[in-house]
C-alpha cells in the first residue's frame, strides 16, 4: 500500500498566530486538505501555543468525526502531564512522542532510546491503555539496537526523522547516503514488529526516493514543505501533488 499522508498544520496555525484573527482557518484548510484525499491531520501543541493551540484539538477533533470519519488525528509532543493530559481528553488516532525542548523551533532529533526506555515504556502504556497508536520519534542513523529498544517500550511505530535528508536538496551524493541509513533504520523497525512513518523537510521532489527506498513506509507528515506549495499551487492541488509524489493514485 502507497504511504498515507498526514497534513500537519502548525505552519497554518503559526501564520494566523501573527495576527488576532480568525484566518488562515486551520480548521478549513484541513477540511480542504481531507476533502482532497489526505488521510489524516497532524498537530504539535507546544507548551507555549505558538502555532497550533490547545483550543484547536477539539475543533480538529470533532471536523474528523463529523465529516471524515475514515481520517486519522495525529497528535506530537513532548509527553509532559499537560501534553498527555491533551492526548487523553482529544483521543487522537495516533500519538507521536518526541524529545523536544519547549524552547526547540522545531524537533531536530529522535529519542536516546536507551537512556528514556523506562520513561518511554510507562507513557507508551498509559496512551495504549486509552485505544491510541504510539509512534516514536527516531533518528534515521541505521542504528539497530536502537530500533529493538524502541520495540521494547511497546510502541507500534517509529517516525524516521528525515531533516538531514530534507537538507540535502542541493547535494545527490549526499541525499542517497541519508536515505541509505533511513532505509537502514526501516529494514531493522520492520524486522522487529514496528511499522514506520516518516517527516521533516520532505517534498514533492524528495518523497519519490524515499518511498522506492522503504516501500512499505506506512505514513508522512509533512507540514512546511506543504504549506509553502500551497501558497503556489492552492491546499487541495497541493495535497494531490505530494499524494502522487507517495505513489497513490489520483
Amino acid at each position: 500500500m502507497p504511504a498515507k499522508l498526514s497534513v500537519n498544520l502548525n505552519a497554518i496555525a503559526m501564520l494566523r498566530n501573527r495576527r488576532d484573527l480568525p484566518w488562515p482557518d486551520v480548521a478549513h484548510l484541513g477540511r480542504i486538505a481531507l476533502g482532497a484525499g489526505a488521510s489524516g491531520l497532524t498537530v504539535h501543541p507546544r507548551p507555549d501555543q505558538r502555532h497550533i493551540r490547545f483550543s484547536d484539538l477539539p475543533v480538529l477533533r470533532a471536523l474528523i468525526d463529523d465529516e471524515f470519519p475514515e481520517a486519522e488525528f495525529n497528535i506530537e509532543g513532548y509527553p509532559t502531564e499537560e501534553f498527555l493530559a491533551l492526548c487523553e481528553a482529544t483521543e487522537p488516532e495516533q500519538v507521536t512522542l518526541v524529545p523536544d525542548d519547549p524552547s526547540q523551533a522545531t524537533s531536530d532529533h529522535g529519542w536516546d532510546f536507551a537512556r528514556h526506555r523506562s520513561f518511554l515504556s510507562e507513557v507508551v502504556a498509559r496512551l495504549k491503555a486509552k485505544g491510541m497508536r504510539v509512534s516514536l520519534f527516531a533518528d534515521g542513523d541505521g542504528n539497530a539496537d536502537a530500533v529493538r529498544q524502541a520495540r521494547e517500550t511497546g510502541a507500534d511505530r517509529i517516525e524516521l526523522y528525515t531533516g538531514p535528508y530534507g537538507g540535502c536538496y542541493d547535494n545527490p551524493a549526499k541525499a542517497a547516503e541519508e536515505i541509505d541509513l533511513l532505509g537502514r533504520t526501516a529494514d531493522a523497525a520492520l524486522a522487529v514488529g514496528l511499522a514506520v512513518n516518516a517527516g521533516h523537510d520532505l517534498t514533492v521532489a524528495n518523497l519519490p526516493a524515499l518511498i522506492k527506498r522503504i516501500p512499505k513506509l506506512a505514513e508522512v507528515s509533512i507540514g512546511h514543505g506543504l504549506t509553502a506549495d500551497a501558497l503556489e499551487f492552492g491546499m487541495a492541488e497541493t495535497v494531490r501533488r505530494f499524494r502522487h509524489a507517495c505513489g497513490q493514485k489520483i
